[in-house]
């Protein structure tokens, strides 16, 4: 089956070429360390006597901030060094930011053929490999395999779209997953679903959520103050759209209307998912009347009806302005959702469209202990947005439940660093000469 994989790949990714590089070039930022892709990692400090090397890839901004404490944990001994990978030109901008002084390096997660992983594993060479949430690469678990390298799954996780596919292509499951010396997953519905696709139980921890244990630094009144000028937002209640998806930003251009015509001073806060997507929205704001500043291109000059903050990396600065957030891409037609975590980790109250599915038993939970309200649809978010805007009680009910959620849940991070450092323990001292 391998070798199939390998036959196919490079014709897939001829097929997909144009639409990869398409996305590359309006998102921007790729062209730095480009050869990473084709497995050029060098540069790369040589091996130091009595340190274990460990190669942790984290495919976007949610799991870079995601492992920063599990980072500092696994360095701060001094026996242990970090090689960092991402996917995207976003995450790599984020991982250079905040991992530059604590890791060996930065690099792009080279294409998973043959020639290019095999070239990257021979030039980074290290002890144990960490893939974060989906990130299943045969021929990198192969790597590995071949070489005796450990590899495990943290804040593992199968979206319902993935685990359809995964039953339904029984072979390329086993070519994703029998190579994997343990998977972490990230709730116990992950981890029924890794047992019914065939992973052995005994190889099987559920450590929770690390998202749930992220710190989030409080702004200062301040600061708080000062990003919110910054916005153009004016005094008043703020309705955010956290990392929204077409179609949404409409539904929330008429929930503030409707808030508006109820008398609340009110704006609206826009966090596209997206940055990239500034054109597009530029184009649907233009006509409604309403003033619009967008973060990209710097300080507002004055008070504005929708700031649109496209930008990235700032998602949890800019949810401390929020009195209401409606977590995106969960409104018809969208199904996946993105998530509720951030929201709930600094105690704000939000709304959720029926299209959670990436993050179901969250939602689930969430709605269960009344800490999210539910929107099926635009009417409804509008509806649901004037009424909480107009009841600071109800929303004060929703926060603490969040707050209190997540404070129940808190610990996987913990959990993931004793299996890390189980592993690392299994493969004994590093060897004194590199």
């Amino acid at each position: 089956m391998l070798w199939l994989y390998r036959i196919l790949f490079l014709p897939g990714l001829l097929l997909l070429a144009p639409a990869y590089l398409w996305r590359m070039r309006r998102r921007g930022g790729y062209r730095d360390n480009f050869a990473h892709r084709f497995g050029g990692h060098q540069g790369l400090p040589p091996r130091r006597p009595g340190v274990r090397r460990v190669w942790l890839q984290a495919v976007s901004v949610g799991e870079l901030l995601a492992i920063e404490s599990m980072v500092d944990a696994l360095v701060a001994p001094g026996d242990v060094e970090v090689y960092l990978t991402t996917t995207t030109s976003t995450g790599y901008r984020i991982a250079l930011e905040r991992y530059r002084q604590r890791t060996i390096g930065i690099g792009y997660f080279p294409l998973d053929w043959w020639p290019f992983s095999r070239r990257a594993w021979a030039q980074i060479k290290p002890d144990l490999v960490i893939l974060t949430e989906g990130e299943r690469w045969p021929e990198h678990i192969h790597q590995a395999a071949a070489r005796g390298v450990p590899v495990l799954g943290i804040n593992a996780r199968l979206s319902d779209r993935s685990f359809r596919r995964m039953r339904r292509f029984a072979a390329a499951s086993r070519l994703m997953l029998e190579g994997l010396t343990r998977l972490l997953p990230c709730s116990a519905q992950d981890a029924t679903r890794f047992r019914a696709l065939g992973f052995p139980a005994e190889r099987l921890t559920t450590t929770g959520n690390v998202k749930l244990d992220v710190a989030i630094p409080p702004l200062s009144d301040a600061e708080r103050a000062a990003l919110q000028r910054e916005l153009g937002l004016p005094a008043g209640l703020v309705l955010m759209g956290a990392s929204t998806w077409p179609g949404e930003e409409v539904a929330l251009v008429a929930a503030l209307r409707r808030v508006r015509t109820e008398g609340r001073a009110c704006a609206l806060l826009l966090v596209p998912r997206h940055a990239e997507r500034r054109a597009e929205l530029e184009r649907l704001l233009a006509d409604s009347g309403l003033r619009v500043h967008f973060r990209s291109r710097g300080a507002a000059a004055g008070e504005v009806d929708v700031a649109v903050a496209d930008t990235t990396g700032e998602l949890r600065r800019l949810l401390q302005l929020a009195d209401l957030v409606f977590v995106g891409k969960s409104l018809p037609p969208h199904t996946e959702g993105q998530t509720p975590v951030e929201a709930a980790a600094l105690a704000k109250p939000i709304l959720l469209g029926p299209g959670m599915g990436n993050f179901r038993l969250i939602a689930r939970d969430l709605l269960a202990r009344h800490a999210a309200r539910p929107v099926a649809d635009a009417a409804a978010l509008a509806d649901a947005a004037a009424e909480l805007l107009g009841d600071a009680a109800a929303r004060g009910r929703l926060a603490a439940a969040a707050g209190e959620w997540r404070r129940d849940n808190a610990g996987a991070a913990e959990r993931t660093l004793a299996v890390i450092r189980a592993e690392l323990a299994k493969l004994g001292p590093a060897p004194v000469r590199p």
